[in-house]
């Protein structure tokens, strides 16, 4: 019997402590703080005790550091000092926060990803990982990428129990390095905090959302607004966001470097109320990122009612393929992207509800309640001991 698992019988009061180790938490935005934020609050409610460990300062706003120690929605959260890359941030203190750990879940492949498999000896706890996309998000360094993840990405999967990928994408390249330990656990969503609120008649209003990252391509967005106020004056884009390695400033100049002032508002780290109210006069969203490692964004515009338009990466691909209603364009060629979002205005316009109806049911099955008992089932097959069955663990974190 592993010790983790001893711990719990013997704790007959407390559901089992799972230890979060992300590089970005609360009170932080993007999709993988939220990501995690919405795992633990459901791990919360269901009698599990959670503590986040993450780094002491935004990779956005680095000189000011965050309180130590902070509880929030009943999550324990403990920051720790880092340096070096906010891609590969170093941050070896993780060490000091894991002893009383029943299981640790990285997310991401990074730092804590290697270090923490190197580190078992030292910690000994049983472990998952999130994959999160891995670190392709652009094409930069690509061929070190490959290579480092053929070699100390491979060998420190080793130390982890179960890869959990959050798109058919990740689970395709993760399978290669860890085969039978890879599960599919697509991302849930909050489909409550934007539900049903679009315009309910078509407009020519689009909405994007996410950080001003350059992998986002942001600019091939805006050529595509160029193409589309030139066509027809009433085309509006709504890019709510917050700054990253693009600032206010530089997306102030590139709208006005097109004359987009009278088509274009930029909206910087609102909160979420005033992004309903955005997304209310809205009927479409857009995205011309790169790469995602899932496409959380897009399953949230579903559940308000928007007809998501989105460039031709792997994960906006799988997700076009398991939801048919969504459209796919090259938005590196401002033409055709503009033309797929008039047809997806088009396709509105005719509509008598039906395609907004097929959003929001399958934005449905992404609801965190769902997502949350899958990954359960995860954590009580790896704290069970081999040859038992994990359902009494199922219910100990549920009851406690």
């Amino acid at each position: 019997m592993t010790s983790a698992v001893a711990d719990i019988q013997a704790n007959k009061h407390a559901g089992p402590l799972l230890v979060h180790v992300v590089r970005q938490f609360l009170p932080n935005k993007g999709g993988l703080e939220d990501v995690v934020a919405n795992l633990c609050r459901q791990l919360v409610s269901r009698g599990y005790r959670v503590r986040v460990v993450t780094c002491n300062s935004l990779f956005s706003d680095p000189g000011r550091h965050l309180p130590e120690s902070e509880t929030i929605d009943g999550i324990e959260i403990v920051r720790i000092p880092w340096s070096g890359s906010s891609r590969y941030p170093l941050a070896p203190k993780v060490f000091r926060h894991l002893a009383d750990a029943d299981l640790i879940h990285v997310h991401a492949i990074d730092f804590f990803f290697d270090a923490l498999a190197w580190g078992k000896l030292l910690h000994g706890r049983p472990m998952v990982a999130t994959t999160h996309g891995g670190f392709f998000h652009t094409q930069k360094y690509a061929a070190i990428k490959k290579v480092w993840f053929n070699t100390a990405t491979r060998l420190s999967a080793l130390g982890y129990a179960s890869l959990i990928c959050c798109s058919q994408s990740d689970a395709r390249l993760f399978s290669q390095i860890a085969d039978s330990r890879v599960h599919l656990i697509e991302n849930g969503a909050d489909v409550s905090k934007f539900s049903n609120c679009a315009a309910l008649e078509a407009r020519r209003r689009v909405v994007t959302i996410g950080r001003f990252s350059i992998n986002k391509r942001l600019d091939h967005l805006l050529d595509v607004m160029k193409v589309l106020a030139a066509r027809h004056d009433d085309w509006h884009l709504d890019i709510v966001g917050a700054e990253s390695d693009l600032d206010r400033a530089t997306m102030e100049k590139e709208i006005a470097a097109r004359n987009l002032a009278r088509n274009v508002a930029l909206h910087v780290s609102i909160d979420e109320g005033s992004i309903r109210n955005i997304i209310a006069r809205a009927s479409l969203f857009a995205s011309a990122s790169e790469y995602e490692g899932f496409g959380l964004v897009a399953i949230e515009a579903m559940s308000a009612g928007l007809l998501p338009v989105l460039n031709v990466n792997e994960a906006y691909k799988a997700m076009a393929e398991t939801h048919p209603a969504l459209m796919i364009a090259d938005f590196a060629d401002p033409e055709a992207a503009a033309d797929a979002l008039t047809e997806a205005f088009e396709r509105l316009e005719a509509d008598d509800l039906s395609l907004r109806q097929e959003l929001l049911q399958d934005a449905r099955a992404y609801a965190w309640n769902e997502v949350a008992q899958r990954y359960m089932d995860v954590y009580a097959e790896t704290l069970t001991p081999r040859g038992k069955s994990p359902q009494l663990l199922r219910q100990r974190g549920q009851a406690a």
